[in-house]
């Protein structure tokens, strides 16, 4: 019996190193191989101010790529932690319509991404008659990462100790005050690990993009302004077959733009981290 234990616990081990090691050697390829077909392309006429069909500058789409992943996070970002707020602090355990949001917010979160465009087309372009503009990506965009936010804050509260309440319950402390100072800086890192998932999705999104923001390559002057995000804009090279080369450059700067929001919110993670065990 203990052969046999000590067989599969090194068939096991093997399988979780074989399988690291062909992730790692997945996104190794995937990102030299961006790498090699994009860098020898990018030259300053890729970031002109300005959009051309000769220089295909990706600088508008650049813009609006930012634009719009603020103004979905900031709409989205209060609604969905605020949501699991009040599901994991407020609500009674046990609650059959917290039981329905969750199983709503997982289903939401696996809807292919077509299926948002087509409601957002239908509803904000057509309905509202905002048409094909910035307001109806950003809306669309908003309803894509908000089950997204909202589960993975709620798991991030859930991993939070009760002791931690208790303890500020035992203080004399409110629900209100212990859920501000005590349970949602201690869930910070996971609250942050979904928006940087959120912002992920916002910045690689294209099909639903295509039916609800256009695909106009300029810096919109308004609300009701068409536009392009930087992965409708690499689509719409690549789709054409006249800039496939500015394509592969526009992917290394998508890339850079991912790994640089990556890297800032992890520092602001362990920032925030480190400052809250100090002053615990």
């Amino acid at each position: 019996m203990k052969k046999r234990k000590d067989t599969l616990s090194t068939l096991l081990n093997f399988l979780v190193k074989a399988s690291a090691a062909l992730t790692i050697l997945v996104i190794l390829c995937l990102v030299g191989y961006i790498l090699i077909k994009g860098v020898p392309h990018l030259k300053p006429s890729l970031f002109a101010w300005n959009y051309t069909s000769e220089n295909v500058s990706c600088v508008p789409a650049f813009i609006n790529t930012m634009i719009m992943t603020i103004l979905s996070l900031l709409i989205a970002g209060p609604i969905g932690i605020f949501s699991a707020v009040y599901l994991c602090e407020y609500a009674r355990r046990g609650n059959r319509l917290v039981k329905y949001i969750r199983m709503a917010a997982e289903v939401l979160a696996g809807i292919p991404s077509i299926v948002y465009g087509l409601f957002g087309f239908i509803f904000f372009v057509v309905a509202l008659q905002w048409g094909v503009s910035l307001i109806s990506g950003t809306c669309t965009l908003t309803i894509m990462i908000l089950p997204l936010i909202m589960r993975t804050t709620e798991e991030a509260l859930l991993s939070v100790p009760d002791a931690y309440r208790e303890g500020s319950f035992g203080l004399g402390a409110g629900r209100l005050r212990t859920v501000i100072s005590i349970v949602l800086p201690a869930a910070i890192p996971g609250i942050l690990a979904g928006i940087i998932l959120a912002v992920g999705r916002i910045v690689g999104e294209t099909a639903a993009l295509i039916f609800t923001a256009g695909t106009l390559a300029k810096i919109p002057g308004g609300l009701l302004d068409s536009t392009r995000t930087l992965s409708v804009h690499m689509y719409n090279l690549s789709s054409e077959g006249l800039h496939v080369n500015q394509a592969y450059a526009t992917a290394v700067v998508l890339l850079v733009l991912v790994l640089i929001i990556n890297a800032c919110s992890g520092w602001l993670a362990k920032r925030m981290s480190g400052g809250n065990h100090g002053q615990n």
